[in-house]
Formats: C-alpha cells, structure tokens, sequence
C-alpha cells in the first residue's frame, strides 16, 4: 500500500513541484512519514545525503504540534456533534491503545523502538499521539521521538538507496 500511495503522490505533486519538495511533503503525511519520503527519493534519483536531510526534517516538523495539541484537538472532536469528527477521534484513540502497552512496558526506549522500528502503524506521528494520550513527559516524547526518527531514517536509507536502489 504504502508504495502505491508513494507513487500516486509523486506524480502528482511531480507535475508541478521538484523533487525535493515532493519528498519533503511526503514525508510529513501521517503513515507515509519519511519511510515514503526515502522511497519517493530514491526512485525520483535524489541525492540520497539531500533525501536524508530533507526527509528527517520533513518528519520532524509536525511532532511538537502532535505532541502539544493532539489530546485537545480529540477531545474537541469527540464532543463535536459531527457524527465523522466523533469517528475519527474514537479511531485515533482506538489506534493509541492497541500500540500504547508496549510504549508503557517500556517508557522512553519503548517509545524510541516503536518509533524507529519502520513498520505499517508504527513511526513519529503514532508515537507522538500515544505519548501524548499517555501524558508521558512532552521534553522526553520529542527526545524519544527524535531518536526514533534518526533510527527508522538509517534503517530506510539502506532499504531504500542499498536494496531497492538497485531494483528502482
């Protein structure tokens, strides 16, 4: 899925912005993060040193405004009256705690793993929405995160340029 999505997303942001660009916005989309944006790098021919940069900053951005407005921005939603805007709260909280023991079991390194460990549902944005519904401590979340982010960013540059490189 997230390949297809990826390709979608680079034709269409590719007729009218550049490359750089294009990975930079994928990899601030929820699910697509920076593993898409690696994989948008890589098959576009970007430099993988200038993908590597733009794809971490891109993933960075969003995280201090998860982690700081996320929680009320649900709570609003699930008062709202709108019947989608009640939906898409419960599935976010929903999706919070299916991942969320594993971040409690183990604190700060649970949430660096959860986070680094680039598989579907897990990456920045999921790990800022469990810290944040946890309450875990905002400075901790983003350190966590961070280190997440640079983990999941080394893991996908191999998959991407090394590996896949090679098929793209």
């Amino acid at each position: 899925m997230t390949e297809k999505l990826v390709q979608k997303l680079t034709g269409f942001f590719g007729k009218f912005l550049s490359k750089h660009i294009t990975i930079f916005l994928i990899s601030m989309f929820p699910i697509l993060e920076l593993r898409g944006g690696l994989l948008a790098a890589a098959g576009l021919g970007v430099n993988p040193f200038e993908s590597y940069i733009i794809c971490v900053i891109g993933n960075f951005i969003p995280i201090p405004f998860i982690l700081l407005l996320i929680k009320s921005i649900i709570n609003w939603m699930l008062k709202s009256k709108i019947k989608f805007l009640n939906s898409f709260a419960s599935w976010l909280h929903k999706k919070a705690d299916k991942n969320k023991s594993q971040i409690e079991k183990y604190g700060f390194w649970g949430l660096v793993l959860f986070v680094g460990i680039p598989l579907p549902g897990t990456g920045a944005w999921t790990g800022a929405l469990i810290a944040s519904m946890l309450e875990m401590d905002k400075r901790q979340s983003f350190l966590a995160i961070s280190l997440g982010i640079f983990m999941a960013s080394i893991i996908m540059m191999i998959i991407s340029f090394v590996i896949l490189g090679r098929f793209i």
